[in-house]
């Protein structure tokens, strides 16, 4: 244990003294990922919040088309002090997107250049050829979290995925630079238009691996489908099952579940088999 929080120190150390990956700053000090975790606080709200922003977190997994107004009039007889005023900011704070315009919830920057969509009608035929991401809420017991991933179109593969209690850049940037590191590019690579991925850093990374850029239409989470449907498996079969009340427990939580997701668990959709087995490039 005193070896443990001696590294944990020493991570500490290195994180402020160089830009380095998370992952690679774990493999230098010899440190399970999970410990990073250990530490890391679930962003806080009222419980009652909490409680309100996991109903509405089950409303957008099964009515992806509700905007605040439609929400408000679902949760307002068990919860007598809401309003649109409220509803509105726990969007926000959650990231939730619906698929028709409205109030933006993940607000991409204005000035940013404008990619289009570049998967309709188009045929996913081989490994490596689309790769999307996406950010989703992560409801925790005295708390909330975030989570980001990178998927395989093709394979249904997760490829790299990372938690925080922010929405930052820089978590999604740790996410994208990994999943480069570890495979080969992709020729596309597909976002929403919030912020995290419209970023000037974001958008270089692809820019200098030239990597096709393509981006969801405005209030079209369809768009990113495969990963949407993602959301909704890993939430009702892994986070609303369990109460991981540590960044570390979660962490272990969504690891464990993605290990079976893309090792153990055959797909219907790849007729039956294992998305590792079908991702081979």
């Amino acid at each position: 244990m005193v070896a443990q929080n001696e590294r944990l120190a020493r991570f500490k150390m290195v994180d402020t003294s160089f830009k380095m990956s998370i992952q690679r700053q774990c493999e230098l000090l010899s440190l399970a990922r999970s410990s990073y975790y250990h530490g890391m606080q679930p962003r806080r709200e009222s419980l009652e919040n909490l409680a309100i922003m996991l109903e509405m977190d089950k409303l957008h997994l099964e009515y992806p088309y509700f905007g605040a107004r439609r929400m408000l009039v679902h949760l307002s007889d068990q919860h007598k002090n809401m309003n649109i005023k409220r509803i509105r900011r726990l969007m926000r704070l959650m990231g939730l997107k619906t698929i028709y315009p409205q109030p933006k919830t993940s607000l991409a920057d204005r000035a940013h250049e404008k990619y289009p969509y570049l998967l309709r009608d188009v045929k996913i035929t081989y490994p490596n050829q689309v790769w999307s991401t996406d950010i989703t809420y992560v409801p925790m017991p005295n708390g909330f979290m975030y989570l980001c991933a990178i998927m395989d179109w093709y394979s249904r593969m997760i490829l790299s995925w990372s938690i925080s209690n922010t929405m930052s850049v820089d978590f999604c940037v740790e996410v994208l630079e990994e999943a480069l590191g570890r495979y080969p590019k992709p020729y596309i690579f597909n976002t929403d238009q919030g912020s995290q991925f419209t970023s000037n850093v974001f958008i270089k990374i692809l820019k200098d691996n030239e990597i096709k850029i393509s981006m969801d239409g405005k209030g079209r989470a369809i768009d990113n489908v495969y990963i949407e449907r993602f959301w909704r498996d890993i939430k009702y079969n892994c986070i609303y099952l369990h109460a991981f009340e540590t960044g570390s427990a979660l962490y272990q939580g969504i690891e464990e579940y993605l290990f079976k997701h893309c090792h153990r668990q055959k797909h219907s959709s790849l007729d039956y088999q294992f998305p590792a087995d079908v991702y081979k490039w």
